[in-house]
């Protein structure tokens, strides 16, 4: 049981019981990293000596008392400049002594700004305690006579103020930390701010990115197989239905599935793409729904499913039908519950999806033969849209032709190089077995093959041969007989070929009175559909004019 030290007169300001156990009140200790300092602020010597005398040895918190002492308040205050860390003042309320007293309190209160500081008034005639506004005002500790200050209550009141100065520290310290932890939270904010506007910033360049990558939000065709497709994609889009399209390899399925994600309240949101074909068995489930850490052999690390990428936007399931017939019933359930489980998981997650799918397989045939989920097949085809293939919609082949001619010359850096009357008529005749994706690829290799500004079809393709016949393919205009530009040989450079295409357009849309379609349009004059004569309008920057001679 720890000794208990008990004064008997009542302080209004402390707790006057201390325990020694608590205070480790200890004397001769040594090795102490740091003391209390004590401050003692009286105008006779006697009372230094004698305060001193009786907290000699004193421990508290396991550090021992140090003394300061100062005879007038100038004296106190250039050692409370040079030891700002003082914890105790025991002050002498009046002194003979010049800015003794309560001046020295408002010194260091508003002064020095210092709070946690505590201070013991004392003195030594009765009747002279301050007021109780100032003793609220500047935090006194406590307030005694000398005579009330035995040995046994100076003990007390020493080591009740040392506690109040110990609890005032850590509190200042917490503040400090807490400040601090404001201000590196606060830092981290504005980074987290400028981290998430930089990655808007990518994520809106990557969209231009991939929207240039496919083509444009442009889709081109005019054909009336295709107006019912973008007829019905316009009906679609705006509706929350499924999609399943169907056409065959290289039609364009992923134009069209882009094209109803950004006509849809979605489009905000992102489209989520995922190859059917191209997932193993074996991570079927880890691709689609995700999984966590641990969850098999080679999960490092969580991972976020196709699914819950696509929360609140769209997921595009391409080649839905090469998915295995035993793995099609997770499918189902994930688009039937609207919610998936990580594998590893044992929580559930909803996701807000859109579905639109792919193939260009003949899924009822795929159902009758038992290799598709029949209840698959009709969650998937609640609007069923078919793109026709490209040789069902031969009018479309010159523009789209044209269309993917320009983006190519751009990004090869090449002039716009023009399709001659045999080449239209060798594209139109031609099956284009691979649709879309096979005409994109024969203007690639045209324009590569093209060096001398002149579009070589012939050694792009050379299946157009049978359709258009030998030199026909070559966009090569003959030379005019007695002109200016004439050069030896009867060669033509480039910029002199297509000054003379522009000045052939204009020669026709003057015959024509700048009609283009109809009956004696230009377009008849020239042999060339209305759609691509409109086009090489639009790339020669042909406007009408008053004069009836083609201006240079």
């Amino acid at each position: 049981m720890p000794t208990q030290i008990q004064d008997d007169d009542a302080s209004p300001f402390a707790d006057s019981t201390i325990e020694l156990g608590d205070i480790d009140a200890r004397v001769g200790r040594s090795g102490l990293p740091s003391s209390w300092k004590i401050l003692i602020v009286d105008d006779e010597q006697e009372v230094h000596d004698v305060t001193a005398l009786a907290l000699r040895g004193v421990h508290f918190s396991g550090k021992a008392l140090s003394f300061l002492n100062a005879r007038s308040g100038g004296e106190a205050k250039n050692l409370l400049e040079a030891h700002p860390d003082v914890a105790l003042i025991l002050l002498d309320v009046v002194m003979e002594t010049e800015n003794a007293g309560l001046a020295l309190i408002r010194h260091v209160r508003e002064s020095l700004n210092n709070g946690t500081c505590r201070v013991v008034l004392r003195t030594g005639q009765p009747g002279q305690a301050p007021e109780t506004a100032i003793i609220r005002d500047y935090d006194i500790s406590d307030y005694r006579t000398k005579t009330e200050l035995t040995a046994t209550r100076l003990f007390t009141t020493v080591i009740a103020a040392l506690r109040s100065y110990e609890q005032l520290r850590a509190a200042e310290s917490q503040r400090e930390e807490i400040a601090r932890l404001y201000e590196e939270q606060k830092r981290v904010n504005e980074e987290v701010i400028r981290l998430k506007a930089e990655l808007e910033r990518e994520r809106d360049y990557l969209r231009e990115e991939v929207t240039q990558a496919h083509g444009g939000e442009s889709i081109i065709g005019a054909s009336p197989a295709f107006l019912s497709v973008m007829s019905q994609l316009d009906a679609v889009a705006s509706s929350e239905a499924t999609v399943l399209i169907l056409g065959e390899s290289g039609v364009g399925k992923e134009v069209i599935a882009r094209a109803i994600h950004a006509r849809s309240p979605r489009s905000p949101r992102s489209l989520v793409k995922v190859n059917c074909a191209g997932i193993p068995r074996e991570l079927f489930e880890s691709e689609f729904f995700g999984h966590v850490r641990g969850a098999f052999t080679g999960a490092h690390k969580d991972r976020v499913g196709r699914f819950a990428l696509a929360d609140k936007g769209t997921l595009f399931l391409d080649e839905v039908g090469e998915i295995p017939l035993e793995l099609q019933a997770k499918l189902l359930r994930a688009l039937q519950e609207r919610e998936v489980e990580r594998v590893g998981d044992c929580r559930a997650q909803r996701v807000d999806v859109r579905i639109i799918a792919a193939t260009n397989r003949d899924l009822r045939a795929a159902v009758a033969e038992g290799r598709f989920r029949a209840d698959l097949f009709y969650r998937l085809s609640v609007f069923p849209l078919r793109v026709p293939a490209l040789r069902e919609r031969r009018a479309d082949v010159v523009p789209l032709f044209e269309h993917v001619l320009a983006r190519v010359c751009r990004r090869y850096g090449r002039p716009f190089m023009t399709l001659s009357s045999a080449q239209a008529r060798a594209l139109e005749a031609y099956a284009w077995p691979g649709n879309v994706r096979e005409l994109e690829n024969v203007v690639e290799r045209a324009v590569i093959l093209s060096t001398d500004g002149v579009l070589r079809l012939e050694a792009a393709l050379q299946e157009l041969e049978e359709y258009g016949g030998g030199d026909a393919l070559t966009s090569r205009l003959p030379a005019p007989a007695a002109t200016p530009q004439e050069v030896e040989g009867g060669i033509l450079t480039a910029a002199e070929l297509r000054d003379l295409e522009r000045r052939n357009l204009i020669a026709a849309l003057e015959r024509a009175d700048w009609r283009v379609a109809g009956e004696g349009g230009a377009a008849e004059l020239l042999g060339v559909k209305p759609s691509t004569l409109a086009y090489q309008i639009r790339s020669f920057g042909i406007e009408r004019t008053r004069s009836s001679s083609a201006p240079a």
